[in-house]
């Protein structure tokens, strides 16, 4: 099996296993991951996580041109705009996952940091999580807006619609994701007690231990 091949069948065995265990639904969502001659293969329009082809991924060269397989999800310039701007990024993962846009609707939600500290595995796996406004589904205004974070933040939460998360590589960024989901279902459960928040020295040894992106 060739390396291509290889990243075909992960990215969609891992989509699926997104898609079984309802982090999306329906034709939700879209993934991609950079190639080892420097395209990105990205799922397709309007298809299913749990039903996504091998054979059939969007595939872009080296240079941005769409060469070959299907007409490719209309977030690409979302995507896009991580890869131009963070060297890092492998794959790029964005989700309707329930929780995470529930939060995104809560009053009071800090637009610079997300996700409120309640455990060290969203630090550790995100940094800051930067809260987007609501654009038009497919908008380049969104991409222009993660241009904008001139690649400060791996992560990034679109209002009312979806996270997306930016990972060296495919693995990396479905584990950041579920993470960014389970952190948004925390704070929901959490909503209306009096949680006892990570304090600040507590997130700073963090950040320092795991050599975490944070910035301030």
């Amino acid at each position: 099996m060739t390396a291509d091949s290889t990243l075909r069948e992960q990215m969609c065995l891992l989509a699926k296993s997104l898609f079984d265990r309802g982090l999306t639904g329906g034709s939700t969502g879209n993934i991609s991951a950079r190639t080892a001659d420097g395209g990105v293969l990205v799922s397709p329009t309007g298809t299913s996580f749990g039903r996504l082809d091998p054979a059939r991924l969007s595939y872009f060269d080296a240079s941005g041109a769409h060469v070959a397989g299907d007409a490719p999800t209309k977030e690409m310039p979302l995507h896009r705009a991580f890869y131009d701007t963070r060297s890092s990024a492998g794959a790029v993962v964005h989700l309707h996952s329930c929780h995470s846009v529930a939060w995104s609707m809560v009053p009071g939600v800090d637009p610079d940091n997300f996700l409120p500290p309640l455990t060290p595995y969203a630090i550790m796996k995100l940094g800051k999580v930067k809260l987007l406004p609501f654009y038009v589904p497919g908008d380049p205004a969104m991409g222009e807006a993660v241009r904008g974070l001139a690649g400060k933040r791996s992560a990034v939460m679109l209002a009312n619609h979806g996270p997306v998360v930016a990972g060296k590589d495919l693995e990396a960024a479905c584990n950041a994701i579920e993470e960014l989901e389970a952190t948004a279902r925390l704070a929901l459960m959490m909503r209306g007690y009096d949680a006892r928040m990570l304090k600040s020295d507590q997130i700073a040894a963090v950040v320092k231990t795991f050599d975490v992106e944070w910035d301030t």
